[in-house]
């Protein structure tokens, strides 16, 4: 991490950043050594520096100093006071942004997330005694000397996720942290020492006090990492999700598909949601409430959904054991109430699932494994899937049968769309018109 180089004839140490943009890690080295240069301490700390000893890429580089905020902003032109109650100024220099915030302590925590009284302090372990963990507990100066005055290194060597000092008053202070504490394990596939773990089951009916957003946040960050069958056993090992404002019951979910959870990734990393969603036996309306009570986007809940819905209508079309023809007619009726997405996720999904997963009768497996294995060839079949690609319009519709618009009209389009999709009628203005003029017709009869 260190390397010496020739600065005005003197050797200087320097730190040799490996997990950040080089341009960040130049400008970030030059807010510090400004600090520095005006006879003030001043540091990398936090999530920058456990992030480069794992190898893991740095996004962002904190900074703490022993400055004021208001000294702070003398010292830089290019400032933004983002929290100066809190001791927090964000600095521009190179058009990268860095939170500078003085050394601090915190008492007094309200609503077990926000601490009511601040107290700025000059000693930099004061500071780092307020975090979370160890391994955020770590200070980097300049040089590339390490400030860890509670072995953060030493457990992130260990691969162990601690509390700094007493883990039941570290989840007391902010409970939010029960949940970090579950994501940093499962993102990093660190243990969870034993006190800490203790800690966390003494303190967890604290999270009726955090608002859904953040335990969200959390939830996705975890769910999005390289190990969420992890972190989604201790969830259910510590019944933590029974805890929050939306609770979610531990005994719900099949653990057999929750082994698939890793085989979704990059691309399909979403639908680890949907998978959750359905080894958690939830419909579609449940599962929509729920996540609307955990405040996810209507475009995320609509694509967490969809694979649950497309499964509810296969297990409705398999009861009835249709004909290989009517399969394909009901599917293609399913890609058009569902969509191509939810159809094509529920397909991605089919394809990480043991085989037996549903308990079915043999009969009823068997029109799944065939839907499943012609579906595909089925969907690329269509010759529409949306109204707007009928080659007819409502107007022109009206103008046919000489009628007046009303319900009736979205009934007729849904009914071409559906026989045109199947194949039943050609994508042609002349062919649909003669369809509409049947259909008229019988309806006048």
């Amino acid at each position: 991490m260190l390397s010496e180089v020739q600065d005005s004839n003197e050797v200087s140490k320097v730190v040799q950043w490996l997990q950040v943009d080089q341009e960040m890690a130049r400008q970030s080295e030059r807010v510090i050594r400004t600090l520095n240069e005006h006879g003030y301490e001043a540091y990398w700390v936090g999530g920058c520096v456990r992030d480069e000893l794992l190898g893991r890429r740095v996004d962002d580089m904190d900074i703490t100093s022993s400055a004021s905020p208001e000294q702070v902003m003398q010292l830089f032109e290019d400032c933004i006071p983002t929290g100066l109650q809190h001791g927090t100024v964000t600095v521009r220099s190179g058009g990268y942004y860095f939170e500078v915030t003085t050394f601090r302590t915190e008492s007094e925590y309200k609503d077990n997330r926000r601490p009511s009284a601040v107290h700025f302090v000059k000693d930099i372990k004061e500071d780092l005694q307020r975090r979370d963990f160890t391994m955020n507990a770590l200070a980097m100066d300049s040089a590339g000397h390490i400030v860890d005055p509670f072995g953060g290194q030493g457990d992130i060597q260990e691969e162990r996720v601690r509390c700094v000092g007493e883990a039941k008053a570290r989840f007391g202070e902010d409970a939010l942290r029960i949940l970090r504490c579950v994501r940093f394990s499962s993102v990093f596939n660190f243990s969870i020492a034993y006190n800490t773990w203790k800690g966390l089951l003494l303190q967890r009916d604290l999270l009726k006090h955090i608002a859904m957003e953040r335990v969200r946040t959390e939830m996705v960050k975890m769910m999005a990492g390289s190990h969420p069958l992890t972190g989604m056993e201790l969830l259910l090992r510590s019944r933590i999700l029974e805890k929050v404002k939306a609770p979610v019951d531990a005994n719900r979910f099949n653990r057999t598909l929750l082994l698939k959870l890793k085989e979704l990734n990059g691309e399909h990393v979403i639908l680890r949601w949907a998978l959750l969603l359905l080894a958690g036996n939830y419909s579609k309306d449940e599962a929509d409430a729920l996540l609307r009570q955990w405040t996810f986007s209507n475009d995320e809940r609509i694509r967490m959904t969809g694979v649950l819905q497309v499964e509810a209508m296969n297990r409705s079309l398999v009861q009835e054991n249709k004909s290989v023809e009517a399969l394909r007619a009901e599917w293609i009726q399913t890609v058009l109430v569902c969509g191509s997405r939810a159809t094509q996720d529920w397909l991605t999904i089919q394809t990480i699932l043991p085989p037996a997963w549903r308990e079915l009768p043999m009969a009823m497996k068997d029109q799944f494994n065939y839907i499943q294995a012609h579906a595909l060839a089925w969907s690329q079949s269509m010759q529409v899937q949306e109204i707007k690609d009928l080659d007819i319009t409502g107007e022109a519709i009206l103008g046919l049968l000489g009628r007046k618009g009303g319900p009736w009209l979205g009934q007729l389009m849904k009914h071409l769309l559906r026989e045109t999709a199947i194949g039943n009628i050609a994508n042609q203005s002349e062919a649909l018109s003669a369809e509409v003029k049947r259909v008229g017709a019988i309806d006048q009869a």
